[in-house]
């Protein structure tokens, strides 16, 4: 059975960087699009970032566009989100997720397969 596990998130201070890492159990990388999305409590879950089948591909929310990046190390199934000059309104707990299709995706009903999450804190 199909796995995500997010982990990396913690406290740090606006302008400071983290690295999100997902662990994919169950199968491999390299077969179906991967994303990244955020949720604050009471809001809908938000797009952040997609990545093709191949990890060739990439497409990101105009929020963060140019301070985070993802990518994909599929002999190890991991699918990392870089997040640089992170910012108060970047506070969120961040999941990643997997679709059914080869992507990248930017759309929510895209993808199936869901982490638990791992809460990020961006301090002022």
């Amino acid at each position: 059975q199909l796995q995500l596990v997010e982990s990396g998130g913690g406290l740090v201070q606006a302008g400071g960087s983290l690295r999100l890492s997902c662990g994919v159990s169950g199968r491999t990388l390299g077969t179906y699009a991967t994303g990244w999305f955020r949720q604050v409590p009471g809001q809908e879950r938000e797009f952040v970032g997609g990545i093709g089948w191949n990890g060739g591909t990439t497409v990101y929310a105009e929020s963060v566009k140019g301070r985070f990046t993802i990518s994909t190390d599929t002999a190890k199934n991991l699918v990392y989100l870089q997040m640089n000059s992170l910012k108060p309104e970047d506070t969120a707990v961040y999941f990643c997720a997997q679709a059914r299709g080869l992507g990248p995706y930017s759309s929510r009903q895209q993808y199936v397969f869901w982490g638990q999450g791992t809460q990020v804190t961006v301090s002022s």
